[in-house]
C-alpha cells in the first residue's frame, strides 16, 4: 500500500537500511580520516558541514514531510541545541578519539550498547524498565568481554573512549527525547549540529595544529562523515521510519554495527577472531532483545531519538 507521498512500507525499509548501511560505513571514514587529521579538527569540520548541508531544509522541510509546521520561539530551539549539543559533543569526541586506537567494527558494536544504557539511565528519573531490558544487558555485558581480547580486564584505550561515548550517546537520547515534546525535529537536529561542531572546531583550534593540507588529504572521509553519514542520512531516516513499522525500523537500524564490522573488514583489512565474533553476534542479539519487546521502554523507532552519529 502506497502512502499520500508515495512512500511504501517496503520502500521505507529499504531507506533505512541504507540510512544503516551509511552509518556503519561511516566508522571506516572516521578511521580512515585518522590518518591525516586530529579527532577535533575531524568533529568540528563534519558537523559545520551537516550543518550547512541541512540549513535550507529548515526553509523548504525534508522530503515528503512538508514545510515545518510548528513555529517555536527561536531562543528554546537554540537553549535545547546547546543542551543536546553538550551531550552531543561529548558522545562524538570520545567515539572519534576511540576510532584511533580500535577497529571499525568494535567501535560500531560498543557504540550500539547505548539502546541498552538508555532504559538503565532512564531508572536514574523515575523510568521503569522490563526483564527484555535486562536480559539484554547481560547479553551485551557477556558479548563486550568476548569481544576484549583478555575479558574486561584487558579492555583497550580505544574500546574503554567509544564505551563511555556510548553512555554519552544514551544521555543524547534521553535529552533529545525531552526536548522533542516540545521543539521541531529538524530545527533542533540543524541547532546541536552547530553547537557540536563549533566546540569541537573551538577544541581544534586550542588543542591540536589545523593543516589545510592534511585537511584536503582527509576531504573524502570528512566530506562523507558530513554529508553522508549526517545529512543525508538523518534524512533518509526521518523519511523512513515515518512510514515504516516501528520493530522493522529497530532491527534494520540495529545493522548498523554489522555494516560497520562489514565494511571494515573489505576496506580496511580489519579481521575479527571467533571470539570477537561470538561477542559481536552476543550484543547485536542484546541490542535487539531489550528495543523490540513491546512492553520495552526503549524508543525503538523514534526518530527524533537516534543518535546523529555516528553516530
Amino acid at each position: 500500500m502506497t502512502s499520500r507521498d508515495g512512500i511504501t512500507p517496503r520502500q521505507a525499509n529499504l531507506l533505512l537500511l541504507l540510512a544503516s548501511a551509511i552509518w556503519g560505513l561511516a566508522f571506516v571514514a572516521q578511521r580512515v580520516g585518522m590518518r591525516h587529521v586530529e579527532p577535533f579538527t575531524f568533529n568540528g569540520v563534519r558537523f559545520l558541514l551537516a550543518t550547512v548541508a541541512l540549513a535550507p531544509l529548515l526553509r523548504w522541510g525534508l522530503p515528503g514531510q512538508g514545510r515545518p509546521g510548528r513555529r517555536v520561539p527561536r531562543g528554546r530551539i537554540v537553549r535545547g541545541g546547546l543542551v543536546a549539543g553538550l551531550a552531543l559533543f561529548a558522545g562524538s569526541t570520545l567515539q572519534q578519539y576511540g576510532v584511533v586506537f580500535t577497529t571499525a567494527g568494535k567501535a560500531g558494536f560498543i557504540t550500539s550498547l547505548y539502546v541498552v544504557f538508555v532504559p538503565l539511565l532512564g531508572l536514574a528519573v523515575g523510568q521503569r524498565t522490563t526483564r527484555a531490558v535486562w536480559i539484554g544487558v547481560a547479553a551485551c555485558a557477556a558479548g563486550l568481554y568476548l569481544l576484549s581480547a583478555r575479558g574486561m580486564a584487558g579492555i583497550g584505550l580505544g574500546d574503554g573512549l567509544v564505551l563511555v561515548g556510548a553512555l554519552f550517546w544514551a544521555v543524547h537520547v534521553l535529552v533529545i527525547g525531552r526536548l522533542a515534546r516540545d521543539l521541531p525535529a529538524l530545527p533542533l537536529a540543524v541547532a546541536q549540529f552547530t553547537v557540536t561542531g563549533a566546540l569541537s572546531l573551538a577544541g581544534a583550534v586550542i588543542f591540536e595544529r589545523i593543516d589545510p593540507a592534511a585537511l584536503r588529504a582527509a576531504a573524502v572521509p570528512v566530506l562523507y562523515a558530513g554529508l553522508m553519514s549526517v545529512a543525508v542520512a538523518y534524512t533518509l531516516q526521518v523519511v523512513g521510519q515515518s512510514r515504516a513499522h516501528p520493530a522493522h525500523a529497530a532491527v534494520i537500524l540495529s545493522l548498523e554495527s554489522v555494516f560497520a564490522a562489514v565494511g571494515g573488514w573489505v576496506l580496511l583489512g580489519e579481521v575479527m577472531g571467533a571470539r570477537a565474533l561470538a561477542g559481536c553476534g552476543l550484543m547485536l542479539a542484546g541490542v535487539l532483545i531489550a528495543q523490540i519487546n513491546p512492553g520495552s521502554p526503549v524508543p525503538a523507532a523514534n526518530v527524533a531519538e537516534k543518535p546523529q552519529n555516528v553516530i
